[in-house]
């Protein structure tokens, strides 16, 4: 059995990691890995965090199972955070999952179990990982126009015109701030035109939600999906805690579905159960416990925020600083999209050749379709990566 396997292709990401761990240039810079990093380089563990798992360690008492959901205070605690006041609880149902990366798993099993026929409608372009698991999972599936590589923004009549082709039933994959290579988001006016879209279309929207106070600020970043759950009859939501937490390796996730009415409530609850008990059993806590600790605390959630508010000034700072440098060495406005966008991503518009150039000849390493992390820069080597930039003719 074992010898008929066949090599699987390598990740690009985690290949473009092990070739900067072996470059020996001492100025080289990561902007290709999605993790947040200080000033210093360091992936910080949050004050909050630390204070939790202090807090967690001197009042558990058990490690005993939470149970195939999770501890209900952790998906309502993240599920107000996400959704606010715009639905009714008694329509929501909700399963802890280990990530992001496991609610998205979990979101396409019930899709496949519910409506098997359904197309999944991603963005082009999107997070790699979700084709990866579509593709894996042998669903249908089917891609929107999203990014105009010419003005860096989002290409919004592309996208509608492309959307025509959806049919009742269909799941319409959306990035809910901070999209995912790009950084180039809706705005509130196309959020709404996309709702009236899939309304009329009878259509399902699935919210990734992995960057939720990265953009601008909690609330901000939550109102596109917000608005959705508020006027559509059925919705799932996949979020993260991996970058707001700055718990990655905890693999702190949630799903949630919002079903059309309490009545079908709990057909659904048992279903997202039955679906953890089928890939996992049991979900993971401590992450889970940790965020939940937080958002429970008042004293607690206010220094979150604080620190939260913190990074995201931080990357914003750096946008604004590195399209600056730009547009003095440049002495173009090409690249002002860059203080527009939100979040840790940007997609750069070089050219794969011009990529590698940056890489063998000034050391910055960053995904082959030119998408960077801006949280790996600080104010020093934004004026490097600038000149590069410039140098490489981008």
């Amino acid at each position: 059995m074992l010898d008929k396997l066949s090599p699987q292709p390598a990740d690009k990401i985690l290949m473009l990691m092990q070739m900067f761990r072996e470059d020996p240039r001492e100025d080289k810079i990561d902007l290709g890995v999605g993790v947040y990093r200080n000033p210093e380089g360091v992936t910080p563990v949050m004050r909050a965090v630390k204070a939790a798992e202090q807090q967690v360690w001197e009042t558990q008492t058990t490690k005993a199972y939470t149970g195939l959901a999770g501890d209900p205070a952790y998906a309502e605690a993240l599920g107000k955070l996400i959704l606010g006041t715009s639905v009714e609880s008694e329509r929501t149902s909700a399963i802890a999952t280990p990530g992001g990366t496991g609610a998205i798993r979990q979101a396409m099993e019930l899709i496949r179990m519910a409506a098997p026929e359904a197309t999944v409608w991603v963005s082009q372009p999107t997070w790699p990982n979700h084709l990866s698991i579509i593709k894996f999972m042998k669903m249908p599936m089917a891609e929107y126009t999203y990014f105009d590589n010419a003005t860096r923004q989002v290409d919004f009549d592309g996208m509608m015109a492309d959307l025509e082709g959806v049919k009742a039933g269909d799941v319409v994959l959306l990035h809910g701030c901070c999209h995912n290579p790009t950084g180039a988001n809706l705005t509130e006016e196309q959020w709404g035109k996309v709702a009236d879209h899939l309304l009329a279309k009878g259509a399902i929207p699935l919210i990734d939600i992995a960057y939720q106070g990265f953009g601008d600020g909690l609330e901000a970043d939550a109102a596109g999906t917000r608005l959705l759950a508020s006027r559509m009859p059925q919705m799932l939501v996949a979020a993260s805690c991996s970058k707001n937490f700055g718990i990655y390796r905890e693999r702190a996730g949630l799903l949630i579905a919002i079903s059309p009415d309490a009545k079908a409530q709990p057909t659904v609850q048992g279903n997202l159960n039955y679906l953890n008990r089928q890939n996992y059993s049991f979900p993971p806590d401590h992450g889970a416990r940790l965020v939940m600790t937080i958002l429970n605390d008042d004293k607690l959630t206010a220094d979150w925020k604080a620190e939260l508010e913190d990074m995201r000034t931080g990357m914003l700072a750096l946008r604004k600083q590195l399209a600056e440098e730009l547009r003095q060495r440049s002495n173009s406005d090409r690249f002002d999209f860059l203080a527009e966008h939100r979040g840790m991503f940007s997609r750069l518009g070089a050219t794969p050749e011009q990529v590698e150039a940056l890489r063998r000849d000034h050391g910055i390493y960053m995904v082959g379709d030119s998408r960077m992390n801006i949280a790996g820069l600080n104010a020093k080597t934004v004026p490097i990566l600038a000149q590069a930039i410039v140098d490489a003719g981008v």
